[in-house]
């Protein structure tokens, strides 16, 4: 069997760290040991549904063991991992089994009926007993006493990965066993993990985020700690009751975390168990930093910047995120990156271009989806103006991410827009991520803002911004404050209050600017 996939990594930790606890969940753990053990009895009846080589399987369920339990004995087979967040709503769920042809659904009683009711005609399984038709762990773990025994290859595809976002069809994203072990990798290095470490397990499981933490926690031999992030208490007692060293978290966890009286946030004292916090998935803004330095005193924070095409590109380091903490860093171990313009040259010290990730990490491509891949997946030609590729004996891959961003003087790159989030207008190009992030700097009583645009024949593109606040803000108060920071053109058009935003159902650290777009049309025609 390949040394480059997962399922090494759990035979390596039953055999090394036998009695070491390797999960855990509320009261319940388990053992490397009896992981290993219950992966196997899955995963031979996984092989005796005898589907041919490469299908996929989906995991649409809440957290828990045996959700855990589930996606690795996805991995021990020679079958696909489709983690399907239990956010998505029923036509979602039918849109991504048609999409990538999903022969197999594991689940949990909450979602069945989801299940049935888009007349999946696949196997299904069931972590609980629910009724005489569908088989179920239980059952599984009472009469599959067999030894499992399995190949996996590096280089097979290993999961299929979707995000919905704005338009509701998202393109999977297939990623190899080798990226999974690559990722695991390079994360225990750069954040220094150890055996004795207690990750949390508080993201979902249907992004590589948060499969990362199961498999740096194999990896390393520590434990994983499962959570599901509801109110800050709960979480912070997660964090004192499981001893928590390692929490990976998305911004909006971060400002939830916070979101209480600041009298019933624990001392420092109780939380200095923990030893590192990443972030990734959003912008880290100065309020994430300072609460977390305020009640994490002795913690590292890394930020993060990850791409859907390939691992991670970026991390800043903790040293660093008071100095510049607007940068995404620099790249992770076994990465190049490039700025470069339109014209395909190495742009200048803050000049904006596209960022290319040259190197380790990088997925397979889009699932059946040969334009959207050869959008991203490049030639390695693309660089030519860039690098010398004399004497180059293959056509290197390479990731054109669609990130607009820019580098500084010390080498260190700041994020300012994605290519299709630009916005025209005048002339010029404007991103409304810097529009967003002056508005958040200079105006603290804002809660969210959106900024997007809509049609305007006069000037291409007209700006608008959309935001809540416990109260609304007098409009000219707002574009005189803004004029001091921004030029001309790229000040709002129209500033419109509402109480709340509106977010992405399957997505919540997201605004639903389509809607928003959409709303405003309508109320304009």
């Amino acid at each position: 069997m390949s040394i480059n996939c997962i399922r090494s990594l759990i035979e390596s930790a039953a055999l090394t760290h036998s009695d070491k606890i390797a999960i855990k969940h509320n009261e319940k753990s388990i053992t490397y040991e009896e992981l290993l053990k219950k992966v196997n009895q899955v995963a031979f009846y996984l092989k005796e549904l005898d589907l041919p080589a490469g299908s996929r399987i989906g995991i649409y369920s809440n957290k828990g063991m045996d959700q855990v339990i589930a996606i690795l004995a996805i991995l021990s087979t020679n079958y696909v991992l489709v983690p399907l967040t239990k956010l998505l709503k029923s036509e979602q769920v039918e849109y991504i089994i048609n999409d990538c042809d999903i022969r197999c659904i594991i689940t949990d009683k909450l979602k069945l009926e989801s299940i049935e009711s888009i007349n999946f005609d696949g196997h299904i399984i069931s972590y609980e007993t629910a009724h005489k038709d569908i088989p179920s762990f239980e059952e599984i773990f009472k009469y599959y006493k067999k030894p499992y025994e399995t190949t996996v290859n590096g280089h097979d595809n290993a999961v299929i990965t979707y995000s919905f976002g704005l338009t509701g069809t998202p393109k999977g994203i297939v990623i190899s066993h080798r990226n999974l072990i690559d990722s695991a990798r390079v994360v225990s290095s750069y954040l220094d993990l150890q055996e004795d470490d207690v990750l949390s397990g508080i993201l979902i499981f249907n992004l590589d985020y948060g499969l990362n933490q199961i498999f740096c926690s194999l990896y390393k031999r520590a434990t994983l700690a499962l959570h599901r992030f509801i109110l800050p208490s709960d979480f912070f007692n997660h964090l004192i009751n499981d001893k928590v060293t390692v929490v990976a978290m998305m911004p909006v966890t971060i400002n939830a975390m916070f979101d209480e009286d600041e009298h019933r946030i624990p001392s420092p004292e109780l939380l200095s168990n923990v030893k590192t916090i990443t972030s990734s998935g959003g912008n880290v803004t100065p309020k994430m930093v300072k609460d977390i330095q305020k009640y994490f005193p002795h913690v590292n924070f890394y930020s993060m910047h990850g791409l859907t095409e390939a691992f991670r590109s970026t991390y800043l380091e903790p040293s660093q995120i008071n100095i510049r903490p607007e940068s995404i860093g620099k790249a992770i171990p076994d990465v190049e990156l490039y700025v470069i313009n339109e014209e395909g040259f190495e742009c200048k010290p803050r000049e904006v271009g596209e960022l290319i990730h040259r190197g380790g990490y990088i997925y397979k491509g889009f699932w059946n989806a040969p334009i959207e891949t050869a959008q991203r997946f490049k030639s390695i030609q693309i660089l030519k103006n860039v690098i010398n590729l004399e004497g180059q004996l293959r056509d290197e891959i390479v990731v054109a991410t669609g990130d607009y961003v820019y580098k500084d003087e010390e080498g260190y790159f700041y994020f300012v827009s994605r290519r299709d989030d630009m916005i025209k207008t005048r002339g010029f190009r404007v991103s409304p991520f810097e529009v967003e992030s002056v508005v958040e700097k200079n105006f603290p009583q804002i809660d969210q803002c959106a900024i997007f645009s809509i049609p305007n024949d006069e000037i291409e593109e007209e700006i608008v911004m959309v935001y809540s606040a416990r109260s609304e803000i007098p409009p000219k108060e707002i574009t005189f404050e803004l004029k001091n920071h921004l030029a001309s053109y790229m000040i709002p058009n129209r500033i419109i209050y509402k109480k709340s935003l509106p977010l992405i159902p399957s997505d919540k650290n997201k605004i639903n600017k389509e809607e928003l777009k959409a709303e405003l049309l309508d109320s304009l025609k």
